[in-house]
């Protein structure tokens, strides 16, 4: 039997909108752009970010997906994947001010495809539906993300959801010489 544990409840906040919270919250390789770039008033989809960092990691089999050695260097880790248009679009979105910190270290970057992080090691893990689910997760603009709701009815999960299919999926995986442990 597989165990899960929830740990780190320390920052737990309900949502209140309209209310500012401290950004110095999260873990470096999962926090989402709003807390790097200073933009107090963010909401539960900053936890859609973390979902989409970590299931970034799982399917590409990269730990962290997202490995910056400080907060500024984060950004520009997310920066080199997601490009530079769409984080200035979401900067003047916002009207947010990017630190002076920034100037030097910030470029300018396309946005690489997913695809791109595809390789023999990871291709089994990785299909359309989770390549769509990624990137309707790690999106700049947090309310552009999937909320919890959209996120549990993405096809990806539709294995889970139908017994037929999942049956299906588990024999392909099966066939395909993935363990289901």
């Amino acid at each position: 039997m597989v165990q899960l544990r929830l740990i780190d409840w320390g920052l737990a906040e309900f949502y209140h909108q309209g209310t500012e919270y401290n950004v110095r919250v999260a873990s470096r390789y999962f926090k989402g752009p709003e807390l790097l770039v200073d933009f107090q008033e963010y909401d539960y989809s900053l936890d859609m970010w973390s979902l989409g960092a970590m299931f970034a990691s799982m399917i590409f089999r990269k730990e962290p997906f997202f490995h910056g050695n400080s907060n500024s260097d984060q950004l520009v880790k997310i920066a080199k994947v997601l490009g530079t248009d769409d984080l200035f679009d979401y900067l003047d979105k916002y009207e947010i001010e990017l630190d002076a910190q920034y100037d030097d270290i910030l470029g300018r970057f396309q946005k690489k495809p997913w695809h791109s992080f595809v390789t023999a090691e990871n291709q089994r893990f990785v299909s359309n539906e989770a390549i769509d689910f990624l990137d309707k997760l790690l999106r700049y603009d947090h309310q552009e993300r999937l909320t919890a709701k959209e996120a549990q009815a993405h096809p990806y999960f539709n294995p889970v959801r139908d017994p037929e299919v999942f049956k299906q999926h588990l024999a392909s995986q099966t066939a395909s010489g993935v363990s289901s442990n």
